[in-house]
């Protein structure tokens, strides 16, 4: 099952749409910069759904553009903005939570 099929805590929380699966990836690999085709691959969405949400996630400036590579235009999180912090924060916590619980399960059935 890849990543685009599983169903993770943060979409469970957040719902399961394009955006939060953007956010979710780009969380996930925050410390990287990433061109829009990584993107939306592995996001799990169709490029052409990305190419439509993108001016609203750059306009709300959660992403950065860091470089360019030939044509592609490559992009981060903006760990400075305030609201991208805070997204991350909740993330970790969220992972770090089902993290515990999955660890302390595999003890308890040990």
């Amino acid at each position: 099952m890849s990543f685009q099929e599983e169903s993770t805590i943060f979409r469970q929380l957040l719902g399961d749409t394009p955006k939060i699966r953007v956010l979710e990836y780009l969380l996930e690999g925050r410390e990287l910069d990433h061109s829009l085709g990584d993107i939306a691959e592995g996001a799990g969405i169709n490029r052409v759904t990305l190419f439509r949400l993108w001016p609203e996630i750059e306009k709300s400036k959660l992403v950065v553009h860091t470089r360019n590579i030939g044509n592609a235009k490559l992009f981060k999180l903006n760990m400075k903005n305030a609201y991208a912090k805070s997204i991350a924060e909740l993330f970790d916590k969220v992972i770090n939570e089902e993290f515990k619980k999955a660890s302390l399960g595999k003890e308890l059935s040990h």
